[in-house]
């Protein structure tokens, strides 16, 4: 797993939105072997690629983390809980 950064200020507003979820705790969805990554053509730009990862993290929590990928290292930009159709997707993934 590459190391994982954020912004600091996006990481506190990102916590107040999505209930308590931080990034420190979704960055742990990249050490889920089964986790699903889906490239995100709509928010993506030719400068910057963005991707959703949709896995579990360690309390089995099912979250939704988009990133980008800048030199060696993962860039979150938002996380917040899986909806009970992205819980069932990531099930059916295996």
């Amino acid at each position: 797993m590459s190391e994982a950064e954020w912004h600091d200020a996006k990481a506190q507003k990102n916590k107040k939105k999505h209930k308590g979820l931080s990034f420190e705790a979704a960055q742990e969805v990249f050490g889920d072997p089964y986790a699903v990554e889906i490239f995100d053509e709509t928010h993506s730009t030719f400068d910057e690629l963005r991707f959703k990862v949709l896995g579990r993290i360690k309390n089995q929590t099912v979250v939704v983390v988009v990133y980008t990928q800048r030199s060696d290292k993962i860039r979150i930009i938002s996380a917040r809980y899986a909806s009970v159709k992205e819980r069932q997707a990531y099930y059916d993934s295996f």
